[in-house]
């Protein structure tokens, strides 16, 4: 039960750290700095196309105790401050349906999950910008109402891949990082030598900013208006280093957006520019635990998309073997 008796959304406190800012035109540049347009041959797979069987084999060297940890949220149905779609579950059939025996019992999902409340992935047909989705693909030329004929989840497949997980409030002493609180390059660098661990090519990295935690301990709050996240001076790092996909418990941009005239502009960086497809949402509370239990931060991740053809992305439970 939520720490918040009041029945309102926790406001996140006044005077967020989100900056610097950042101009537009210094964006640009930033944009151009990071892309990899033309990398690939299979263009739509973007950055998973770094994961190669090696990777895969070495990530799995990793598996020690076989503690598996899923990430994903519940399904939430619950219309709150951040969930202002939320997701249905009813059923269709209780046992009175089809021919009585055997009994059989159905249930319907739906769900409109880019937003703030399901644990979902976003593919690179998502985000585009200046009207182009990644590798220069123009939008309205292969996104219409029957969905996307470049960049689609179904073109991504699974992954398996090692993990990384950067536990700002684990390395900061601190319960949660406070909404609005922007990640720069500096603390990725403090994060991995704190937690003893490295970045490399081909990884998935997950940052907790322990979104969950606060919002389980004084409620929801609007958190397209302030949440933790990646400020996008820390980009050029990320690409250096060669992930293949960002994830963490909010959305990965920090709120306020610190770019002029862009609302979620890391977005725009790692799926429009670097083919880096995001995890949004998840949970990593029990991964913070298990991962401080363990005493190291990298694990297998397996990420199993659901194969939606012309998709933007899909609900997505992933899992954390350590």
């Amino acid at each position: 039960m939520s720490g918040n008796t009041t029945g309102a959304p926790a406001p996140p406190p006044a005077g967020p750290g989100n900056g610097p800012a950042v101009s537009r035109g210094e964006f640009d540049a930033l944009f151009e700095a990071v892309r990899t347009w033309g990398r690939w041959a299979a263009a739509d797979r973007g950055a998973w196309n770094r994961v190669t069987p090696d990777h895969v084999r070495r990530a799995a060297a990793l598996i020690r105790s076989g503690t598996i940890v899923p990430l994903g949220r519940p399904w939430n149905t619950r219309p709150e401050a951040d969930n202002e779609k939320p997701a249905l579950h009813y059923m269709s059939d209780l046992g009175d349906v089809e021919a009585p025996e055997p009994s059989t019992y159905k249930d319907f999902l739906a769900v409109d999950y880019h937003g703030k409340g399901v644990s979902h992935l976003d593919a690179l047909s998502h985000i585009a910008y200046r009207g182009r989705l990644y590798d220069g693909r123009a939008a309205r030329e292969v996104v219409d109402v029957g969905g996307a004929r470049f960049g689609a989840v179904s073109a991504l497949g699974p992954l398996v891949t090692r993990g990384v997980l950067l536990d700002l409030p684990a390395v900061l002493g601190i319960k949660w990082l406070e909404p609005g609180r922007a990640v720069h390059a500096p603390d990725v660098v403090a994060a991995e030598e704190a937690l003893d661990v490295t970045i490399g090519d081909g990884d998935a990295v997950l940052l907790r900013s322990g979104h969950l935690r606060r919002r389980r301990e004084t409620g929801p709050w609007n958190s397209d208006a302030a949440s933790a996240g990646w400020h996008v001076d820390a980009v050029p790092l990320l690409a250096e280093r060669a992930i293949a996909l960002l994830g963490g418990d909010g959305d990965s941009d920090v709120r306020p957006s610190p770019v002029e005239g862009l609302h979620s502009p890391v977005h725009a960086l790692a799926v429009a520019a670097m083919g880096v497809p995001l995890l949004d949402n998840l949970d990593l509370e029990a991964l913070s635990a298990a991962c401080a239990e363990a005493g190291r931060y990298a694990f297998v991740l397996v990420v199993a998309p659901l194969n939606v053809p012309g998709g933007t992305g899909s609900p997505v439970n992933p899992v954390a073997i350590l």
